[in-house]
């Protein structure tokens, strides 16, 4: 039996993949490293009360055998270009490092379709340079889930803007074909379903799943 720790379990897609992990069999504890505390209780979850800032203190309790990191800035919520980039980035590469020291051979991380470290839009660049900072740490499995829209409203309030784009991608979805298939949006618990059935088939060193990949673990 393995144990994970979770960074982001608080977020929509988070909280699934939390759940899915707590309900496995394969896992004898769950660590869930959150700003708050959760409004949940499990025999298996243990809960680490951190952030970016206090995350070294708590290197002694971070033992896993593998790392999923399910955390993301908004606009809303990290209007500043360099807050975000710490939620974005340095969040996550000091969680994935400190994860490695103390043994953790597998890393799980939600980035975003197109992104690149080079690419000119702060956005994608950000999840670029996350991803290829995470990708240098080398560990023994490296999963790079690289979404679109993720479907269906999310649990905090939403920008009327949000609000039509999540309509439209619904008539668009089933129109991106091809290679435009990786522009297509999955569900909150596809995803977190998606990167919970990975765990369990690791293979390759690096393995970048966009949305074809992602259905295909769904049907497993």
């Amino acid at each position: 039996m393995k144990k994970a720790i979770v960074f982001g379990s608080s977020g929509f897609v988070g909280s699934h993949l939390l759940g899915e992990l707590l309900g496995s069999s394969d896992y004898e504890q769950v660590t869930a490293v959150v700003r708050r505390p959760l409004n949940i209780s499990h025999k298996k979850l243990k809960i680490l009360i951190g952030d970016a800032n206090s995350l070294p203190d708590l290197k002694g309790h971070m033992l896993a055998d593998e790392i999923f990191i399910a955390l993301g800035a908004t606009k809303k919520t990290s209007p500043k270009k360099a807050d975000y980039y710490k939620v974005d980035h340095d969040y996550p590469v000091l969680a994935a490092k400190i994860a490695k020291e103390k043994g953790a051979q597998s890393v799980f991380l939600l980035s975003a379709v197109g992104a690149n470290p080079h690419s000119s839009m702060f956005y994608v660049r950000t999840k670029g340079e996350t991803e290829r900072d995470i990708i240098a740490l080398n560990f023994e499995h490296t999963h790079i889930f690289r979404l679109s829209m993720i479907m269906r409203n999310r649990e905090e309030n939403r920008s009327s803007l949000e609000k039509i784009l999540i309509k439209a991608w619904s008539v668009l979805n089933p129109l991106l074909v091809g290679k435009a298939d990786r522009y297509r949006g999955l569900t909150g618990e596809g995803i977190a379903k998606a990167v919970y059935n990975s765990a369990s088939h690791q293979s390759e060193k690096l393995k970048i799943y966009h949305w074809k990949e992602m259905k295909e673990l769904l049907q497993r």
